[in-house]
C-alpha cells in the first residue's frame, strides 16, 4: 500500500504528463477530486509562464473556483463548441480502462464535458487500478430527490446493496445538481455494461459512474 506521500507524487507526476497534451489556444475541460487539482495548478503555471491563450471548462462547482483562483479563464459548458481535451481523475479503473468515477459526485457535469471532448485523459495513482471494478470502490448514482428512497428496494432486489451518501452531519449529500447520490457494491458484477444500460433505464436516476 502507497503512502500518502507516494500517491500525492504519482498524482503529481500524472499530472505534469497530462500538461504535455495541452497546447495554445486549446479549450480544457477541467476535472474533480484531487488529481485533477494538481492538473488545474500545473496548467496555470504553464499558462502564466507561456502566456497561452486558454479556455476552460470545469467539470464542478468546486474545479470552477479553483480554477479562478488560480487565474484560468473558464466558461459554461454551452459557450463552446467542443472541447480538445479533458483532464480527470477516476476513482478505480480495471486493465481495458473501464472505470468508475464519481467519489466526488460531480459524474453528471464530468460525463457531459466528456461527453464534448475530442480526448479524455484520466490521471490516476497506481492504487486506483484494479482486476474488477467494484473491488475498492462502490459505484456512484445520481437519482432525482422526489421519490428517492424507492429505488432503495429496486437497487436491493438487483443484488448492489444501496446506500445514500451522506454528510459529515448525517444529511443526504446533494450533487451540484441538487441531486441524490445513491452508492452501489458491483462487486459481483461482471457485465457492468448490461448493469449501465439498465440503470439508466431506471425512471428517476440521472447519471451512473460507470465509465
Amino acid at each position: 500500500m502507497l503512502s500518502v506521500e507516494e500517491k500525492n507524487e504519482q498524482k503529481k507526476v500524472a499530472a505534469k504528463e497530462a500538461l504535455t497534451y495541452i497546447e495554445d489556444g486549446m479549450v480544457v475541460g477541467l476535472g474533480t477530486g484531487s488529481t485533477a487539482a494538481y492538473f488545474i495548478e500545473g496548467l496555470a503555471n504553464l499558462v502564466r509562464k507561456k502566456g497561452w491563450q486558454l479556455t476552460c471548462v470545469s467539470t464542478s462547482i468546486d474545479a470552477e473556483k479553483m480554477a479562478k483562483t488560480a487565474g484560468l479563464h473558464t466558461v459554461p459548458i454551452d459557450k463552446v463548441e467542443q472541447i480538445d481535451v479533458t483532464v480527470d481523475g477516476a476513482d478505480e479503473f480495471d486493465g481495458r480502462l473501464n472505470g468508475i468515477k464519481g467519489g466526488g459526485a460531480a459524474l453528471l457535469f464530468e460525463k457531459i464535458v466528456a461527453l464534448k471532448s475530442k480526448q479524455n485523459i484520466w490521471i490516476v495513482d497506481e492504487e486506483k487500478k484494479s482486476v474488477h471494478l467494484g473491488t475498492n470502490f462502490k459505484l456512484p448514482v445520481e437519482v432525482v430527490r422526489f421519490g428517492a428512497p424507492l429505488l432503495i428496494p429496486a437497487f436491493t432486489q438487483m443484488g448492489l446493496k444501496p446506500a445514500f451518501r451522506k454528510q459529515a452531519n448525517g444529511e443526504l449529500f446533494l450533487t451540484d445538481s441538487l441531486h441524490y447520490i445513491i452508492d452501489l457494491d458491483i462487486s459481483g458484477i461482471y457485465d457492468l455494461k448490461s448493469l449501465a444500460t439498465q440503470l439508466k433505464s431506471i425512471t428517476g436516476v440521472v447519471e451512473h459512474g460507470s465509465s
